[in-house]
């Protein structure tokens, strides 16, 4: 009896642990979703400026285009940001979820990619 307790308690365990699993990864994706539509709302507003001004300065036109591309390089580092972060949290739950935390740094890499 004693041992059938003791891996009932330990499938409970890890059942807990894959729950808070799934929580972190949902705030995750709902993160980057958020970074991507913004992201889509700077393409649309920068692209709709080059379009008015094109017949007066074709001059401008370019200049537009390089400050577009820095602009999301900047985005891009925010992410970079967001994400140093969540791995920060991560580390945090370090001593509950020692196994756990392993399996989320991978999936973290080949998000990275």
């Amino acid at each position: 009896m004693l041992l059938l307790l003791q891996q009932q308690q330990m499938q409970q365990q890890q059942q807990q642990q894959m729950q808070q699993q799934q929580k972190q990864q949902q705030q995750q994706q709902m993160q980057q979703q958020q970074q991507q539509m913004q992201l889509q709302k700077q393409q649309k507003q920068q692209q709709q400026k080059p379009k008015q001004q094109h017949h007066h300065h074709p001059m401008q036109l370019q200049q537009q285009q390089q400050h577009q591309h820095h602009q999301q390089q900047q985005h891009h580092q925010q992410q970079q940001h967001q994400h140093h972060h969540q791995q920060q949290q991560q580390q945090h739950q370090h001593h509950q979820q020692h196994h756990q935390q392993q399996q989320q740094q991978q999936q973290q890499q080949t998000w990275c990619t």
